[in-house]
């Protein structure tokens, strides 16, 4: 839906869109609302397995039609057990909002993931790989 409502801006343009969500025993985290919500996120995920999901969408528009292109990129992320002490500093700094899960592995909370099976750059939002891959797949040479 992304990619699609910018090609409409944008139709002489390929449009990447990408969307990241974080998956604990069934359950979808999303951006926390507010410090609450984000402390119950970070409790869910202390010491537990997690899965980071995030969907890639690539869209052009041609003659023929509409071209859209997707996947869905998995990492398994293992947290280490968190405190109180820690979740409620950890929220108090802001960090959590505006991600999904309520964490960014790229600053303070890399000290929370104990182990990491997968593309790291797929935690932090984009998975770098995967999408150089799909645009080459689709026709864009990244190395003119």
């Amino acid at each position: 839906e992304k990619a699609l409502s910018a090609l409409q801006s944008h139709p002489e343009m390929v449009v990447l869109a990408a969307d990241t969500t974080v998956v604990i025993n069934n359950q979808i985290l999303g951006k926390p609302e507010n410090s609450e919500d984000a402390t119950k996120m970070l409790r869910l995920l202390s010491g537990c397995t997690h899965q980071v999901l995030t969907g890639i969408a690539l869209a052009s528009q041609h003659q023929d039609g509409t071209r859209i292109e997707s996947r869905v990129v998995a990492t398994d992320v293992v947290f280490c057990r968190l405190s109180d002490t820690i979740i409620n500093k950890y929220v108090q700094s802001g960090e959590p909002f505006g991600k999904a899960g309520a964490y960014g592995i790229q600053g303070k909370a890399g000290l929370f993931v104990v182990h990491l099976s997968g593309s790291y750059s797929n935690v932090v939002g984009l998975p770098i790989a995967e999408t150089g891959q799909m645009l080459n797949e689709f026709g864009i040479e990244l190395w003119p």
